[in-house]
């Protein structure tokens, strides 16, 4: 070895960063807020009061408006009369948190019919109408 083929005063720059310590402290982190994560949501034990009331259904009855051959309108099973069922959707959904409805119609009611009761549905504020259909059959 030859003495003074080094350079002490000329260090190279160094070309590349060392990424693993970062990697590690990343990685640590990721499993600290894993197993935090969970203790978060769950919070706090308490002690609830007690109340006599009737328990809240967890869903709402769907509402389904249906329209017979004859052209006779039903909500559920109840037949209505042809001018009251925008006004008997506007009380039913009235204190729903869900405005939706479903609606069948017989394959031969004339198409105007069906658009006419949508626009009866629409009218009572129902937000989202469903139609209800059968699967076709495949070949």
């Amino acid at each position: 070895m030859e003495v003074g083929s080094r350079n002490n005063g000329d260090r190279g720059t160094m070309a590349q960063i060392n990424v693993t310590p970062l990697v590690d402290v990343m990685l640590v982190l990721l499993v600290i807020f894993m197993v935090t994560a969970p203790m978060m949501q769950q919070g706090m034990q308490v002690n609830l009061p007690k109340a006599e009331t009737k328990a809240m259904s967890a869903q709402e009855e769907a509402v389904v408006v249906s329209v017979d051959r004859s052209g006779k309108v039903y909500i559920n099973s109840a037949e209505v009369a042809a001018g009251d069922l925008k006004a008997k959707l506007t009380t039913m959904v009235a204190n729903r948190t869900k405005k939706e409805v479903f609606l069948k119609a017989d394959r031969d009611v004339p198409y105007g019919d069906v658009v006419r009761t949508m626009a009866e549905i629409k009218g009572a504020g129902i937000e989202r109408l469903g139609m209800v259909t059968e699967p076709a059959q495949r070949k």
